[in-house]
């Protein structure tokens, strides 16, 4: 069984992360999508939040399940069984963070590969930090998130007063 991790923060999660996860999910049997915890990391939504509106949005793929883990990511694959990280890259400017990560991973681990997926062209600028801005100034992102996740982001914010 072939079996990829997603990991992230995914806080919130947005159709960036999603547009990964369908056509990632396409290339093993059990794509994990594993938020990670991080005490160190100021987040706006829960752990238990983050996890609901990731299942809610991967709910209509069978092979996609969500879990949450902390410490060391290549620990954590081996536990699941996973020999692939999946992660996205939007601009060149994640290249340089994301290659020192994978490399990292390699020397940690040498038989767990890591595979680099670019977002649809409509998400490429799209982060969860820039949504949680937007939001937060009142900004309509309704087009960026799940239904679900919008709705919480006005209820966290108020409601956005350019639409």
């Amino acid at each position: 069984m072939r079996i990829a991790v997603y990991p992230g923060t995914f806080d919130p999660v947005t159709f960036g992360h999603l547009d990964l996860v369908e056509r990632g999910r396409k290339h093993v049997d059990k794509l994990i999508l594993s938020i990670l915890r991080n005490e160190d990391k100021q987040t706006l939504f829960t752990v238990d939040e983050r996890a609901a509106f990731l299942r809610d949005a991967v709910a209509p793929w069978d092979n996609v399940v969500v879990d949450a883990f902390d410490g060391l990511l290549v620990d954590y694959a081996e536990r699941t069984g996973a020999s692939l990280i999946l992660r996205g890259l939007r601009a060149v400017s994640d290249f340089e963070y994301e290659l020192q990560m994978a490399m990292m991973n390699r020397r940690l681990a040498p038989d767990l590969e890591t595979a680099f997926l670019m977002p649809n062209e409509a998400f490429s600028y799209v982060s969860s930090r820039l949504v949680r801005e937007v939001a937060r100034l009142g900004g309509d992102v309704s087009g960026l998130v799940p239904p679900a996740v919008a709705k919480a982001l006005e209820e966290k914010f108020g409601r956005g007063t350019r639409r």
